[in-house]
């Protein structure tokens, strides 16, 4: 039996599976392919993949469903593909469950990078054992509300530990408005961008060597955020 990470790659375009089968498959990964959603809910059922690469726009079912319906059962790492100029459909994929994108066209070091990140995030049990956790050149205490960066002790009101903390727990992933306000003040808030705009400014300005020019907390525009712990 493979012990190889298994992908699977759901696209209505063919030579678009060709182009990441092959460059998938060249780098140690097991691949499968579906042309919507529906059949890849059908291999998802069977085979049990370990990350899952969907395009959007797809037949019969599309990938904002499908991230939806896997959403239901699994928090398999799901990647998005999309268009560079449908920002609405990117947000509304990631609202529903994925954990990334890819725009089209794109790179096989970009794509193989994602990928790697995507898999790395899953060997990451939360809580972490005795809730502490060192993350680049984050280490945050969650019990005691205690973060160092680069060995040395930040002052944070309780929101900027929230949002580190939220922060921490979804490295490298893109954090929308929404997720960022559901998680910290709630589903009433949701509606409220600006709140998360002034936490992120203040954050920064405690964490970040530029805060102009931001290392750590990086903007995705008109999606959200990105955060990079570091090495």
């Amino acid at each position: 039996m493979s012990t190889a990470t298994r992908i699977l790659v759901v696209d209505d375009e063919p030579q678009i599976t060709h182009v990441l089968e092959t460059s998938l498959t060249a780098n140690g990964y097991e691949v499968r392919c579906a042309d919507d959603g529906e059949e890849a809910l059908n291999i998802f059922g069977q085979w049990q993949p370990d990350l899952i690469i969907t395009d959007l726009s797809m037949p019969k079912m599309g990938g904002i469903a499908l991230c939806r319906a896997i959403r239901s059962s699994s928090d398999v790492p799901i990647i998005v593909l999309s268009v560079k100029d449908r920002e609405v459909t990117k947000v509304q994929a990631l609202e529903c469950g994925a954990d990334d994108y890819i725009t089209k066209p794109f790179g096989t070091d970009e794509l193989l990078a994602r990928v790697r990140v995507a898999l790395r995030r899953t060997s990451i049990t939360w809580p972490p054992r005795g809730q502490r956790l060192t993350l680049g050149d984050f280490c945050i205490d969650f019990a005691a509300h205690r973060v160092n960066l680069k060995g040395e002790p930040l002052i944070l009101t309780p929101k900027e530990f929230e949002l580190l903390a939220f922060c921490l727990r979804k490295t490298d992933q893109i954090l929308t408005y929404k997720a960022i306000l559901t998680a910290i003040w709630g589903r009433a808030f949701t509606d409220q961008p600006h709140t998360v705009h002034v936490l992120v400014r203040q954050l920064r300005q405690k964490i970040e060597p530029n805060p102009t020019i931001p290392i750590y907390l990086k903007t995705e525009p008109s999606i959200g955020y990105r955060f990079e712990p570091g090495p």
